[in-house]
C-alpha cells in the first residue's frame, strides 16, 4: 500500500506531535497493562518511560529505518511473575526483572551474531509467506478477543456498575469508537485520515462523558462508564509533586538487592526467560515480515535482520532496567502505521520521547488512566483487526491467490 508519509519523510513540526501522541494512544494501554498485571508495586510510567527509551535504542541499532514501536511484552507475564514467586523479596525480584530481561536479550543477540553470519535466506525457507501470513492473521485474531473484552468491559468503580445497563453503555462507547475511527480512516480528509484513533478516542471519551453526565443528573449510576478519580485525587492537594513526579524505576527499587542473588534464584530466572524469548524471536520475524509487506521494503534485508534483532534485544534490556518489562515490537504501532499510512521512523522517535516526558507528568498520566477500557477496546478492535487481514494479504502472490484461473492458464485450461 502507498503510504502518506514514507519512511524518510518528516512531518512538519505540529503534526509531528500529533501523529506521534496518535501511535502513544495505540500502544499505551497493552504497555501499562504488563505492569498493572504483575502487580508488586510496578509503576506504569516507569514502564512507559521504559517503552519509549528501548524503542530509542532500536531506532539507534536498526538506523532508523524500521519504523516500529516497542512496548511491554505480554509473553513474559508468566516469567515476570516467577521473579516474584516462592516467597522471594520485592526488592530481589525487582533483581530477577532486569536480570531475566538480560537473558532474554542475549538470546536475540545470540541469533542476531548467527544471522549476520549465515545471512536470512534461511528465515525465508522455514519460514515463507505462506507461514508467516496466516501466523500474522492468528495474531491479530487472538488479540481481537481481548479487544472484544475489553469492549464490554466497565472501567468504572461505582456499585450500582453492576446493572446491565452497564453493559449496553461500555458497548455503546466502544461501537461509537470503533465506527468514528474506521469512518476517519476510510473516508477522512487530510488531517482526519491521519489521526483517526485520536478522533475516535476523543468520541467515545465525549460518549462516556456524555453517559456520565445523564447518569448523575438522573440518579443512574449504572451507565456511568467513566471513572474520574484519578484526576479529582491528584488535584485535592495542589503541589508540584501533584503535576511533576519521577516513575519509580525498576533499578531504583532493584538497588541494595543485588547481593541477595543466590545460583539457584538466578537458574530459576534464567528457566523463566530464556525459552519465552524464542516463542517470541517467532513474533518479531512476523512483525518485521508484515511490516516489510505494509511499507514495501524488506527490513529483513535492509537494515537486516541482525540489526533488528540486535534493536529488540538491546533495547529490551534497557527498557526493563528502568521499567522492569521486557520489550518487543507491537503489532498495535505496525497496525496503526498500515492503517494511518504514516511510516515516518520520525513519528516513532517522536512517539518514543513523548512516552518518556509523558511518564513525568502526573496529571497526564492519570487522565489517560481514565480513558475506559471499552474505548481503547473499540480502537483494538480496528487494530487488531487490520492485522489479522495485512497477514491474509501476505499470500494473495502466492498460487491461485489473487486470480484463481492464473494456474489453469499456465496448465493450458
Amino acid at each position: 500500500m502507498k503510504m502518506i508519509y514514507g519512511v524518510k519523510d518528516k512531518p512538519k513540526f505540529g503534526s509531528l506531535i500529533v501523529f506521534a501522541f496518535q501511535q502513544l494512544l495505540a500502544i499505551m494501554a497493552a504497555t501499562i497493562a504488563v505492569p498493572m498485571i504483575v502487580g508488586n508495586g510496578m509503576s506504569t510510567s516507569a514502564a512507559l518511560f521504559g517503552a519509549g527509551i528501548g524503542t530509542l535504542v532500536y531506532v539507534a541499532f536498526t538506523k532508523a529505518k524500521s519504523p516500529v514501536f516497542l512496548g511491554s511484552s505480554f509473553a513474559f507475564l508468566g516469567s515476570m511473575a516467577a521473579a516474584f514467586g516462592g516467597g522471594v523479596a520485592v526488592g530481589l525480584g525487582y533483581v530477577g526483572l532486569i536480570l531475566g530481561a538480560v537473558f532474554a536479550g542475549l538470546v536475540y543477540v545470540v541469533i542476531a551474531i548467527i544471522v549476520k553470519a549465515v545471512g536470512v535466506k534461511w528465515i525465508s525457507k522455514i519460514m515463507p509467506a505462506v507461514v508467516i501470513g496466516p501466523t500474522v492473521a492468528i495474531i491479530g485474531l487472538s488479540l481481537a478477543g481481548n479487544a472484544i473484552g475489553d469492549l464490554g468491559a466497565n472501567a468504572a468503580k461505582f456499585e450500582a456498575a453492576a446493572s446491565p445497563f452497564t453493559q449496553y453503555a461500555c458497548i455503546l462507547c466502544g461501537l461509537v469508537t470503533l465506527a468514528v475511527t474506521m469512518l476517519c480512516s476510510v473516508y477522512g480528509k487530510k488531517m482526519g485520515k491521519l489521526i483517526p484513533f485520536i478522533i475516535g478516542i476523543l468520541a467515545g471519551y465525549a460518549t462516556a462523558s456524555l453517559l456520565y453526565i445523564i447518569g448523575s443528573v438522573t440518579g443512574h449510576d449504572s451507565i456511568k462508564v467513566i471513572d474520574y478519580s484519578a484526576l479529582t485525587s491528584l488535584f485535592d492537594k495542589i503541589s508540584v509533586s501533584s503535576f511533576i513526579a519521577v516513575p519509580d524505576f525498576t533499578f531504583l527499587k532493584a538497588f541494595g538487592s543485588f547481593g541477595q542473588l543466590s545460583p539457584a534464584y538466578i537458574g530459576t530466572i534464567a528457566v523463566a526467560f530464556i525459552p519465552v524469548a524464542f516463542v517470541v524471536f517467532a513474533e518479531h520475524i512476523a512483525d518485521h515480515k508484515n511490516l516489510s509487506s505494509i511499507i514495501e521494503h524488506d527490513l529483513l534485508e535492509d537494515p537486516g535482520l541482525s540489526r533488528t534483532l540486535l534493536g529488540d534485544g538491546v533495547g529490551s534490556m534497557v527498557g526493563a532496567f528502568f521499567g522492569g518489562c521486557p520489550n518487543t515490537t507491537y503489532g498495535e504501532s505496525v497496525g496503526c502505521v498500515a492503517i494511518t499510512k504514516n511510516a515516518s521512523v520520525t513519528t516513532i522517535i517522536c512517539t518514543a520521547i513523548e512516552a518518556m516526558v509523558i511518564s513525568f507528568i502526573a496529571p497526564f498520566v492519570a487522565f489517560l488512566s481514565t480513558i475506559p477500557s471499552c474505548v481503547m477496546g473499540g480502537v483494538c478492535v480496528a487494530l487488531y483487526g487490520f492485522i489479522a487481514v495485512s497477514g491474509l494479504k501476505m499470500l494473495q502472490n502466492l498460487y491461485r491467490f489473487g486470480n484463481p484461473y492464473r494456474g489453469c492458464r499456465r496448465n493450458g485450461a
